[in-house]
């Protein structure tokens, strides 16, 4: 699995210099033999694997973040890659326990990484987390585990509060939202 990890990272097009650095970071710890997966809770290894998946209603401009408890931020959905777990897999997984939803993918991998130290509950550790985006609809019903999260909301892209999330949310919103320019651009000479 670590071998396919690593490819799934060396895949990704960096957004920016960060997500260059972010790239290159990560790409070298994975090779190094370090431990990538979480293997006992909260923090041990200190730097370990995470898999977020943003769900984007497309049609209205919209996307669902939820209120995590321990982070106290608004937040993707995601969790911790299990040991030897195919990303891909844990926003199956994650999805069906944090949203009770089955998770309908935009595209098959991650288009960002972040790594990030933690904050709140949980602060003093690294998440390398990887960004895949899912299909969704702000009419949904999404019955969300609220033992981990306080509340679940849809905001516009032009209204997600950046300064109570992940510190990379802007990024990682501009970086799509250029993907799906490029996609709408090319898509109209078709």
């Amino acid at each position: 699995m670590r071998a396919t990890i690593y490819q799934i990272v060396e895949n990704i097009k960096p957004y920016d210099a960060v997500e260059e650095a972010h790239i290159f970071e990560t790409l070298e710890w994975i090779g190094s033999g370090a431990e990538i997966f979480r293997v006992q809770k909260p923090d041990v290894p200190n730097k370990h694997l995470v898999a977020y998946f943003v769900i984007v209603d497309l049609l209205n401009q919209k996307v669902l973040l939820v209120k995590h408890k321990k982070a106290g931020l608004w937040l993707p959905p995601g969790g911790h890659i299990e040991i030897n777990e195919h990303p891909k897999v844990t926003v199956e997984r994650e999805c069906l326990e944090e949203l009770n939803v089955l998770a309908n993918f935009w595209l098959k991998d991650p288009i960002f990484i972040t790594s990030t130290p933690t904050v709140g509950l949980t602060a003093g550790h690294i998440d390398v987390s990887l960004w895949y985006v899912l299909n969704g609809h702000y009419r949904e019903k999404y019955v969300f585990d609220k033992e981990e999260f306080e509340e679940i909301r849809w905001f516009n892209f032009d209204q997600i509060p950046y300064k109570q999330s992940d510190p990379h949310m802007k990024r990682f919103v501009q970086k799509f939202r250029g993907l799906l320019s490029a996609l709408n651009h090319s898509n109209s000479y078709t």
